[in-house]
């Protein structure tokens, strides 16, 4: 037994424009909106990582002097 696959032939003489109906191109104003408000997230986004990132420090290595003047005491040892 052998199955064939048949595709459809073409019946609609031509007018068949690749899925371009009347409606193709044309956007809904729901979509408009929605690209407005998408855009007006991202504004306030980047103004605000903007804004914590100017108060980062510029190097968060410590300072040299600091931990050759004062070596930091083992945690273990206590002083009564």
């Amino acid at each position: 037994m052998a199955l064939v696959a048949v595709q459809p032939s073409n019946t609609n003489d031509g007018n068949d424009k690749g899925g371009q109906g009347e409606d193709f191109g044309k956007s809904s104003p729901v979509g408009l909106v929605l690209l407005i408000v998408f855009f007006i997230a991202i504004f306030f986004l980047v103004k605000s990582m903007n804004k914590h990132i100017k108060g980062l420090p510029a190097s968060f290595d410590e300072p040299a002097e600091a931990s050759k003047e004062a070596p930091a005491e083992p945690a273990s040892e206590k002083k009564d």
